[in-house]
């Protein structure tokens, strides 16, 4: 029997486009362009880590904080 694997650490396309409203259309466009966060693949599936993109929200911030 194959063991299920513990994706919990990492979130699909469609729910970081919510997280950031944003359309998934938008994250797949960033991609092709290699701009955006990092991003995963496994198997069929495009995945990014939380804690990659919670990294990059707080940066964000912190950016926003200095101007």
């Amino acid at each position: 029997m194959r063991e299920k694997k513990d994706y919990s650490n990492f979130m699909t396309t469609v729910e970081l486009a919510a997280r950031w409203k944003k359309s998934p259309r938008t994250l797949e466009n960033w991609r092709v362009q290699g701009i955006g966060p990092n991003f995963y693949k496994i198997g069929a599936a495009v995945l990014y880590k939380v804690n990659e993109i919670e990294e990059l929200e707080s940066s964000s911030s912190n950016a926003n904080k200095t101007k």
